[in-house]
């Protein structure tokens, strides 16, 4: 079988994510120190380590056959790859920022400003849809010193906590884009190679769905069992087991983290008691 060729950042936490990921899908990669190519093996997969901004090339160029990159970076470099699946981790916003002493009332404000930013496809098409122009300066690197020194007006960068602005003295004033982790693939795969990628992308979709759900169990007299049921959509039906207390029962179901919260006082309302929460490993539909 041919093995797929997967790219992922070179350093930092999109390249750990995106490792923990691989691995969590069941994906042994043995790599030694500083090195730019990997074999998995126990899977038929090769891993690419690349430079961020670089990927979308060796995606375009059939180089790799899929890479797991920013969102923000293939709007900027790539809007002509194929996004496969979207991967909910490595959030973050491509941003305009300000000096927190400018006045700023909107972006209107940027008419004919100095933008620092690694971003310039990104700045351009967002201002052009405004109605602004601005002089952009093309900065690799820390972008949050250019108003400091004199070289800017303003900056474009990805923001995740707004730390880095904050030390800064500059405040977030316009989201452009909101960016996680994708799987990206390239328009050159191969059909060999796309059998091995569906492959890649079923076992990830299994990682993913258990990242956001819970398998919660808990006790429930059986006269408030309808009710309780009803309070928890879950993959199908849940499974009941009567206890070894008579009028008792115990209810297992699988559901939304976020779903669970919002049902928790309901639950406790109809009788449900002893209720427990524990992590999924996978979970294939």
């Amino acid at each position: 079988m041919n093995r797929i060729r997967i790219a992922v950042q070179k350093s930092g936490r999109l390249h750990d994510d995106s490792l923990k990921l691989l691995k969590d899908a069941g994906i042994s990669i043995d790599n030694g120190r500083e090195q730019l190519k990997a074999t998995s093996g126990n899977f038929p997969l090769e891993v690419f380590y690349l430079r961020n901004g670089d990927i979308p090339q060796y995606l375009r160029d059939g180089v790799v056959d899929a890479a797991i990159i920013g969102e923000n970076v293939l709007v900027e470099k790539g809007e002509d790859i194929i996004v496969a699946e979207k991967l909910g981790f490595s959030k973050c916003r491509v941003s305009l920022a300000v000096p927190k002493s400018a006045k700023y009332s909107g972006v209107e404000d940027l008419q004919g400003a100095r933008i620092a930013t690694s971003y310039p496809n990104t700045v351009r098409d967002y201002l052009s849809k405004k109605g602004v122009t601005a002089d952009l300066h093309i900065i690799n690197g820390s972008v949050e010193i250019a108003p400091n020194i004199g070289l800017a007006d303003a900056i474009c960068d990805i923001v995740s906590s707004g730390s880095t602005l904050f030390k800064n003295n500059l405040k977030e004033v316009e989201v452009m884009l909101k960016s996680e982790a994708i799987l990206a693939v390239s328009p050159e795969i191969s059909s060999e190679r796309k059998e091995v990628l569906e492959k890649l992308q079923f076992r990830i979709k299994a990682v993913l769905r258990a990242r956001s759900s819970k398998y919660i169990l808990m006790n429930v007299p059986n006269s408030k069992l309808d009710a309780v049921v009803k309070l928890l959509p879950g993959m199908r039906s849940p499974t009941v087991l009567p206890l070894a207390e008579e009028g008792w029962s115990s209810l297992h179901t699988v559901i939304s983290e976020e779903r669970f919260w919002e049902v928790i006082d309901e639950l406790k309302q109809n009788g449900a008691e002893g209720i427990l929460v524990a992590p999924i490993e996978k979970m294939v539909l």
